[in-house]
């Protein structure tokens, strides 16, 4: 079972396309989610960090791609013409009730 999740996540192949050898899909996928609901692969994960920080085989190493990194929409509309001009300083208006 655990094969066959694995297998399905590292190839990013959909669900349908899981190989025979690791039975119905859906019985994968459904054991996939129940274990995910029910806290089974937390726990799992738990007990690795666990093990492997009592090895002192703990290492981290974070890598950000920057390849999702992307920009807003309006970051592409930046003023051509040199700096915009200096506000000007505005006046209140004389509104209802400026006599």
């Amino acid at each position: 079972m655990i094969d066959a999740i694995a297998h399905k996540f590292q190839t990013g192949t959909q669900w349908v396309h899981l190989p025979e050898k690791y039975g119905n899909w859906r019985g994968v996928y459904n054991r996939l989610r129940m274990w995910a609901v029910d806290g089974t692969w937390e726990r799992v994960f738990t007990a690795l960090m666990a093990q492997a920080d009592a090895e002192e085989d703990l290492n981290w190493a974070v890598s950000v791609d920057s390849t999702i990194v992307r920009a807003h929409q309006h970051a592409a509309g930046a003023r051509k013409k040199g700096p915009r001009p200096a506000n000007r300083m505005t006046m209140p208006s004389a509104g209802p009730g400026a006599d």
